[in-house]
């Protein structure tokens, strides 16, 4: 648990060789990888650095906590200001404010398996990335509509 919340702090604090240097074991297994994410502790490296380029002032909020022996599970509030692009959407100004879940499976003090998910598709509508006023279909429907 205390790895999760001295990530967490250097996430706020846009230090994300530190939190992923800390998070991650080196051939950590993502099973919910981004779009896009290579494997390992660089491909989370990415994941990050992606994420923060997008949203500069983005801000992790862990809400609540479950611990075994090897898992910590947490809910948290992802929030933050769409200032560069994010999934080809180029920034926008706007805040965002998504829930997400994560499971890491620990051993030596470090994830070496991930499940988990943000709620990407309301990051997507609260950037305005939903259908436009003339009524064409945004990204988020035409993802839909690819999975329907």
């Amino acid at each position: 648990m205390a790895t999760q919340e001295r990530a967490a702090a250097h996430i706020n604090a846009g230090e994300i060789d530190a939190a992923v240097d800390t998070m991650f074991a080196v051939d950590a297994v993502d099973h919910d990888p981004a779009p896009g994410q290579g494997p390992g502790r660089e491909g989370f490296r990415g994941f990050f650095q992606t994420l923060t380029t997008a949203f500069p002032d983005a801000h992790l909020e862990p809400q609540t906590m479950v611990v075994d022996d090897e898992n910590v599970a947490f809910a948290y509030t992802l929030a933050g200001t769409h200032d560069g692009e994010f999934n080809g959407v180029p920034a926008t100004g706007k805040r965002i404010e998504v829930r997400g879940l994560q499971i890491g499976r620990f051993e030596n003090g470090q994830i070496v398996e991930r499940w988990g998910a943000t709620d990407e598709a309301t990051i997507l509508s609260q950037i305005g990335a939903g259908p436009d006023d003339q009524g064409k279909p945004g990204l988020v429907d035409k993802v839909k509509n690819v999975l329907s």
